[in-house]
């Protein structure tokens, strides 16, 4: 069912008040207060339905001028009545993608769980800061529970962790703490006492938030070196160890390398034992960005050996809002040794972490991190974690990896209409479609160039009759070509077909 903006009505009576006559500045109006509320549910299990509804478009596609002619974004100087609030509920919903709906393939994070959902919806309704226990006390002993337990399945007995707002920030505390553990001072000084140049070093096919962190954090994107990959998207070890003795021999001080687990688009897992081999003997930090591979942890048939050696990372970034499918955003940061966070980033703001409390001021978080209002992102993990149990991940994973195994079997099976680019190691299946007027030809970089320039007009045509949705992108070997992910639960064998056939569909002419 689609949503009707004009389907969900209040009482004469009460859709004609506004905010003010609600509770709290109304404390009598409880009756006004309950039925808003209720009808505002009702708008929201209904995007819950059409969501799960394969019946239903993925998204109701307008381009931004047509789409500003639809709505009514006004900001107004009065009050609204409290029905047109509920139709804007409606309308927003109505034209907002349905990013768990079983044929959206097209982000890193789909799906809608619905347990994880309830935990937000909790969350915005406690709206608390995740600052102290003072004012977060069950919250910040869940957040505590559950970042041990995490610690404990990347195989570390202490340590310690923080929910950050995204994989980017993540990477970026990982960033700081390894600057602050090779030269404490720079947290007062800056780069004037350093003995030379701090360089860091990445793969080519790393999130561009490492290279991020080293603009922000005024290294300058020159020292972040870039290591090449191979052409199944790893990094290359023997250049990561070539360019850090280049480095060393100009002067620099090489101090971080970053590892991927599961590159954003090929799903590539770096080498993590060799390169902690690496970083050993040339005394540098070493960081994991398991953002987007990290749920694979939770899998024994998965985990290895595509995390092997995971333990032996200095700090590990790991996001539950990917392939755990905990709702956006709920991002990890972990780190091997305890107190690195509060040593690196306090700052002791007397008005808010008072050294006199009367509980135990270790449970306060504020001090840990660069942020001082942080969002709650822990609950709704929590409760999704207690109605999944670990096993219960552990399925979700291996059921997600059995689906690829489907889509790659289908595609072979239609080798004259798909062209599988590389074997994945995660639920990235990059591929090319290839319409009739190019099948037969061999296969070159002439076709490949062909090949890519039919993404773009084929996602175009999705987007156009909304039935589904499927990334496209280059890389540095390639043009164009899809890249699909299968990280919604809502996914079945089915829905792959119904890819694999609608993409032939839209793009057989061409």
């Amino acid at each position: 069912m689609s949503l009707n903006p004009n389907g969900y009505k209040l009482s004469d009576r009460t859709g004609k008040l506004t905010a003010h006559d609600l509770m709290p500045t109304t404390v009598s109006a409880g009756p006004e207060t309950r039925e808003f509320l209720l009808k505002v549910i009702d708008v929201l299990l209904d995007f819950v339905k059409a969501t799960n509804d394969r019946n239903e478009k993925v998204l109701d596609f307008h381009h931004p001028e047509d789409m500003k002619r639809l709505l009514d974004l006004d900001v107004p100087d009065r009050a609204l009545p409290l029905q047109q609030l509920i139709e804007d509920c409606a309308t927003t919903l109505k034209y907002q993608v349905k990013t768990g709906h079983p044929h959206f393939f097209n982000q890193l994070s789909c799906g809608l769980d619905l347990v994880s959902m309830a935990g937000e919806w909790l969350t915005a309704t406690a709206n608390t800061n995740m600052f102290t226990y003072e004012i977060a006390p069950v919250f910040i002993l869940m957040e505590n529970v559950v970042l041990t337990k995490m610690r404990e399945i990347i195989g570390w007995s202490g340590g310690d962790s923080i929910l950050a707002p995204g994989g980017s920030i993540s990477n970026l505390y990982a960033f700081l703490a390894a600057r602050h553990k090779m030269f404490p001072n720079y947290k007062e000084h800056g780069s004037v006492g350093l003995p030379g140049t701090l360089v860091m070093f990445t793969s080519d096919q790393c999130h561009y938030s490492i290279k991020s962190c080293a603009a922000v954090c005024g290294l300058g994107t020159d020292h972040c070196i870039v290591v090449p990959s191979d052409e199944h998207g790893k990094m290359i070890t023997s250049e990561l160890e070539r360019l850090i003795l280049e480095r060393k021999a100009k002067g620099d001080i090489p101090f971080f390398v970053n590892a991927t687990a599961g590159t954003t688009v090929l799903g590539a897992f770096d080498d993590i034992n060799t390169i902690a081999d690496i970083c050993q003997k040339y005394n540098c930090w070493m960081h994991i960005d398991a953002a987007w591979g990290g749920g694979l942890l939770m899998s024994r048939k998965h985990r290895h050996p595509r995390l092997t050696g995971v333990e032996r990372a200095d700090s590990i970034t790991w996001n539950p809002h990917k392939l755990m499918g905990a709702l956006l955003q709920c991002s990890t940061i972990h780190f091997k040794e305890d107190g690195l966070l509060i040593s690196c980033n306090q700052m002791s703001a007397e008005y808010l972490f008072m050294t006199d409390k009367q509980y135990d001021i270790s449970y306060d978080t504020g001090d840990k991190v660069i942020q001082c209002g942080r969002h709650n992102d822990i609950f709704k993990l929590w409760l999704q974690w207690r109605a999944k149990g670990t096993e219960g991940f552990e399925k979700q994973q291996d059921r997600l990896m059995e689906l690829v195994q489907y889509q790659l079997k289908r595609i072979r099976e239609q080798s004259d209409r798909f062209h599988l680019i590389l074997e994945p190691e995660c639920v990235n299946v990059s591929f090319w479609y290839v319409p009739k007027r190019l099948r037969g030809v061999p296969h070159d970089s002439k076709k490949e160039v062909e090949l890519g320039k039919i993404c773009p007009i084929i996602k175009g045509r999705m987007m156009q009759k909304g039935t589904l949705m499927v990334g496209y992108q280059p890389d540095d070997r390639r043009p164009n070509f899809f890249r699909s992910i299968i990280s919604s639960a809502a996914v079945t064998e089915e829905d792959v077909d119904f890819m694999l056939d609608e993409i032939h569909r839209l793009g057989d002419d061409l």
